[in-house]
């Protein structure tokens, strides 16, 4: 979804609990990771990694002159012959330590991923959960966003407003005005695209 569409969305969200909440999760996210400089772990479950989730966070790390938004995608079943990129297991949030940022973003819970994200926790990460609302990873996380299986937006739509939230430059007291705002969405669609994944 580019930023056209984006921009489109929040305009028919407008006066919806959706818009203030993917922008205040948005804005946590990318305090986190730029206040405390230690990087973004992004998992999900075995059954749904969060790939869509973590292009759009390198777009936005890209676009907004942000690189502490580029995740670090972690995979249940990541081998090492895999790009490297792409090669990061779950080793990788055991290995996590204070500063670093986990977000857990999945439609459904995952038992198996609890214990990892909960001594992750214990070892100072900041932990975010998007998805479901689970009981366990909500008393788990430090910020949650609920997208209830029976709500008006799905899963992936959320992403889209919350990556684009994280990728925001920080407005200065007061409303950004017009001619910022424009100018922002001229530079995002002529900029050349980041890298390949």
């Amino acid at each position: 979804m580019d930023a056209v569409r984006v921009a489109l969305l929040r305009e028919v969200l407008a006066g919806t609990q959706w818009l203030g909440a993917t922008r205040r999760f948005g804005a946590v996210l990318r305090g986190s990771v730029v206040s405390h400089g230690g990087g973004l772990l992004l998992v999900g479950t075995a059954r749904h990694e969060p790939w869509h989730l973590a292009a759009h966070l390198v777009d936005e790390a890209a676009w907004s002159g942000t690189p502490e938004l580029a995740p670090t995608l972690v995979r249940h079943h990541a081998r090492p012959s895999d790009p490297a990129h792409l090669a990061v297991g779950l080793g990788r949030i055991e290995a996590a330590r204070r500063g670093e940022t986990l977000l857990v973003a999945s439609p459904e819970s995952d038992p198996a991923l609890l214990e990892r994200v909960s001594d992750a926790r214990r070892a100072g990460v900041t932990v975010l959960a998007l998805g479901p609302g689970e009981r366990e990873l909500t008393a788990l996380s430090h910020e949650t966003l609920t997208v209830p299986e029976d709500s008006e937006l799905d899963l992936d739509t959320v992403q889209h407003l919350v990556s684009a939230a994280a990728g925001e430059a920080a407005a200065p007291r007061g409303r950004r005005g017009l001619r910022d705002r424009l100018s922002r969405l001229a530079e995002s669609l002529t900029a050349p695209p980041p890298g390949p994944w």
